[in-house]
């Protein structure tokens, strides 16, 4: 699933921007976002993460993947990402994946994105 966003106020080199919704990410799915580059809402352990959605082994989308325990599986070659830290968990994936700061507010996920992501209107 896709979700187009909307910026909400800036900060410092970065801005938040309104998401989702919490009900539109179930545990363990994720929630593509119409951002350039891609950023990829999870969904894991009842907790929220955000990651770039480009896996850093191949260019494939993140949110294909598999989740649980907070891992995402690259469908791809397999490779694994912390999505709390964004580190790469195992081969051939040696670098890690931006993690972007999110907070849930109001029934809504806010992620932090630095000004040079643009968001699809």
């Amino acid at each position: 699933m896709e979700i187009d966003v909307q910026m909400t106020f800036a900060e410092s080199g970065a801005r938040w921007i309104r998401a989702c919704a919490v009900d539109d990410v179930e545990d363990d799915e994720a929630v593509r976002l119409g951002t350039q580059p891609p950023v990829t809402v999870f969904r894991s352990e009842g907790e929220f993460f955000c990651i770039d959605d480009t896996c850093t082994h191949e260019t494939y989308s993140l949110s294909e993947g598999w989740v649980e325990n907070c891992l995402v599986e690259c469908t791809l070659h397999m490779a694994k990402f912390d999505l709390r830290t964004g580190r790469p968990l195992s081969p051939p994936a040696r670098s890690p994946v931006r993690v972007h700061q999110l907070r849930v507010e109001d029934g809504s996920v806010f992620v932090q994105l630095p000004n040079d992501y643009t968001c699809d209107d």
